[in-house]
């Protein structure tokens, strides 16, 4: 009996380079940043002062506004952004709700709510607390939000694997599909993390870049200078269907996800294992279920977060799982423009994939300018490169060892 393939047919995206496709993808190819000083709160006393916000974001543009106001930030970019990819996708899942799911990661929730009410604990006392804490704050309101909002009565979970989560979420979705359990999903990740603890607590592990003098030039993947992380929020939702229903019902299709690996270091709780085996066999694992050779992958979207250790080591990681056709791959890493986007990068990252095969457009690292001897690979530094992209494979590693990349193929 064959597998039955999953299909790519709308996408949505809140991000820090804009609210929309066509807005996020206009800003990646054009190599625009989207780090700035923060607004979301008087980071003044802070160490760092920057970060990726999402901008112009009305929750009452997608949500009504009595719901919109019982949901942490993160759970309203996650609505948004399956709205945005519903529409894109023409689906009505009214015409069969329990045949839609939706697996939408965060690796962190509303940690805003959290600390909105933790205050209100504080200097009002217990009494204060909000009855709608818990569910604004729980992470499951990622899909749990979006099922609500939009119908959906199939599949419906998050997953929660810190950095990792957007692939996981994505992956896992395409398994719903394979094994017959629903016909659509709704996948993705997303997250809302610039906020006061958020930010200190990141910085305290001295994981983000302290470039506040020239916010857009501090995200660097694999340059020489990089100094941390830039923190990042948003959301991207993708529609993952059955390929022949997709085409039954004439829907465009971006492209097929035809494979998702994992793994996990067994390592530590927050450094990669300095090895990369653990992560190379995530990379072979989604090759190998996606049917493919390593001589068959055109571009890399690199998990990239710009760190020190972190950077070196995916080298190494594309280098074990790739051979000698390392050298012949173009690798970007995309945060150097959207920052890290924690547990929604991994889906934000696959919505640049998908478009890099749809448009024959590679898009750029930038502040890629003194390559680091020790990351040796094409990682299409400054501008975007026009490529045909046939195979795309997408990264993401999380703390706690987790690893998980996904296979993208154009139709």
């Amino acid at each position: 009996m064959s597998r039955r393939r999953v299909a790519i047919t709308g996408i949505g995206v809140v991000s820090p380079l804009g609210i929309g496709l066509d807005s996020f993808w206009g800003a990646l190819a054009s190599g625009a940043s989207g780090v700035a000083a923060i607004t979301h709160f008087d980071p003044s006393e802070f160490k760092v002062r920057i970060a990726a916000e999402v901008k112009d974001f009305d929750p009452t543009d997608f949500i009504k506004k009595k719901s919109a106001r019982r949901m942490d930030r993160f759970a309203q970019y996650s609505v948004a952004a399956a709205r945005m990819a519903m529409e894109d996708a023409r689906l009505d899942p009214s015409r069969e709700p329990e045949n839609v799911g939706a697996y939408i990661s965060s690796g962190i929730g509303g940690v805003e709510t959290f600390e909105k009410e933790t205050r209100v604990l504080l200097e009002k006392g217990p009494g204060r607390v909000s009855p709608l804490f818990i569910p604004m704050e729980i992470v499951n309101m990622a899909s749990a939000q979006v099922s609500i909002q939009l119908g959906l009565k199939g599949p419906t979970s998050t997953i929660c694997t810190a950095c990792t989560a957007g692939n996981n979420a994505i992956g896992e979705a395409l398994e719903v599909i394979r094994r017959g359990a629903a016909d659509v999903m709704f996948a993705g990740g997303s997250e809302a993390s610039v906020t006061p603890v958020g930010i200190a607590a990141f910085a305290s592990m001295r994981a983000l870049s302290t470039r506040n003098e020239e916010p857009e030039r501090a995200s660097r993947p694999f340059d020489r200078d990089r100094d941390g992380f830039v923190m990042g929020e948003g959301s991207a939702v993708l529609i993952l269907e059955e390929l022949g229903r997709a085409k039954a019902r004439g829907a465009r299709v971006y492209a097929e996800l035809c494979g998702y690996g994992m793994s996990s270091d067994a390592h530590h709780i927050s450094a990669p294992d300095p090895t990369g085996e653990a992560a190379a066999r995530a990379m072979s694992n989604a090759m190998a279920d996606a049917g493919i050779e390593p001589a068959d992958v055109d571009y890399i979207n690199a998990h990239g977060t710009s760190t020190p250790i972190g950077d070196e080591i995916e080298t190494r990681v594309i280098r074990l799982a790739l051979g000698s056709h390392a050298d012949a791959v173009a690798v970007s890493s995309t945060k150097s423009m959207t920052g890290h986007c924690l547990g929604a990068a991994g889906a934000i990252e696959a919505a640049a994939s998908i478009m890099a095969l749809d448009k024959g457009v590679v898009p750029p690292t930038i502040n890629l300018e003194n390559q680091d001897p020790e990351c040796d690979l094409d990682y299409v530094p400054g501008a975007a490169r026009e490529q045909q992209v046939k195979v795309a494979a997408s990264n993401a590693f999380g703390f706690g060892g987790h690893n998980a990349t996904l296979v993208f193929r154009s139709l």
